[in-house]
């Protein structure tokens, strides 16, 4: 085990699913991509998905980027899942503080704070709500190349 609570990786619907619970611990961003990883290499094998390269990297980067400001900035566990639905994965980052992330305005100067807007960028979609306790932010992620082998990442033109 890699030190992250886990549960199935099938729900009785049939959708494929994996969720991972994070302390915000030395090492939690690390484990967050290796479960993405993982998940995506699992999607490949048992369920005959079309997911290339780059997806299993920029999953992993959203997964980093969401899981990072969970840690740094919400006292408390965070949730990570990752389903997949259709031709994307949908990336679901839960943690416990209620503040929405705003992304930084535009300064090729600033040092870091790039982290969300890096997953706007590159995700199909991205959402964040308010939860009872926390919030939820999720991350649309498309699978496969189009035909053309131009990654169909990132949003529509």
């Amino acid at each position: 085990m890699d030190g992250a609570a886990r549960t199935g990786d099938r729900l009785k619907d049939g959708s494929v699913r994996i969720s991972a619970e994070y302390q915000g611990m030395p090492g939690d961003i690390a484990r967050g991509r290796e479960l993405a990883r993982r998940f995506l290499t699992r999607v490949r094998a048992a369920q005959g998905a079309r997911v290339s390269d780059r997806a299993v990297e920029v999953v992993q980067l959203v997964v980093s980027e969401l899981l990072t400001n969970a840690c740094k900035y919400a006292p408390g566990p965070s949730l990570v899942d990752l389903e997949l639905a259709e031709d994307r994965v949908e990336v679901t980052v839960w943690d416990s503080t209620p503040v929405l992330p705003v992304p930084g305005p535009a300064d090729p100067g600033r040092v870091g704070r790039h982290g969300l807007e890096i997953v706007m960028a590159v995700c199909e979609s991205f959402e964040v709500h308010r939860e009872p306790v926390g919030k939820r932010m999720r991350a649309a992620v498309g699978l496969a190349d189009d035909l053309n082998g131009t990654a169909t990442l990132g949003r529509p033109a």
